[in-house]
């Protein structure tokens, strides 16, 4: 059984079509709802590091408290941005995924593709509508 992690909010659509394409390839993955249980300090750096990116990179925006915190300013080290990810964790963009094959912040959601192990088992439309796998599991825009 591949060992998959998710670092879900379910209120996301974004982070729901990443579950459920998931689950498209045949596996149950291990849920965290990281509003629930956010990471701590080791765990969070660790996946920023995991995923080759800066911990602004990992930084929702269009949330409180990132205004009210300042942190548009460009003059946070990426220490000061983690801090705030973990007293805020409403901070941390979602939704994260974890597979044998790397770690990924996967927006759009269709993201996680290219580190699932396994193949898509059928077709695949998100919530909105836009097809991302056809009826045999090869991405849209590939013969299906």
């Amino acid at each position: 059984m591949t060992n998959i992690t998710l670092y879900h909010n379910p209120a996301c659509g974004t982070s729901r079509n990443a579950l459920a394409l998931i689950r498209n390839s045949g596996v149950e993955p291990t849920i965290i709802l990281y509003l629930e249980t956010p990471p701590d300090r080791e765990e969070l750096k660790a996946l920023i590091a995991a995923m080759g990116i800066s911990a602004r990179d990992l930084l929702r925006t269009n949330v409180e408290p990132y205004e009210t915190l300042g942190l548009a300013q460009d003059v946070f080290s990426d220490e000061a941005l983690t801090e705030a990810m973990l007293m805020h964790p409403i901070l941390i963009n979602r939704p994260v995924v974890v597979t044998p094959l790397g770690t990924r912040l996967c927006r759009p959601s269709e993201r996680v593709l290219d580190i699932l192990p396994d193949p898509q088992q059928a077709e695949f439309i998100k919530e909105d509508g836009e097809r991302v796998t056809g009826k045999d599991g090869s991405r849209a825009g590939n013969p299906s």
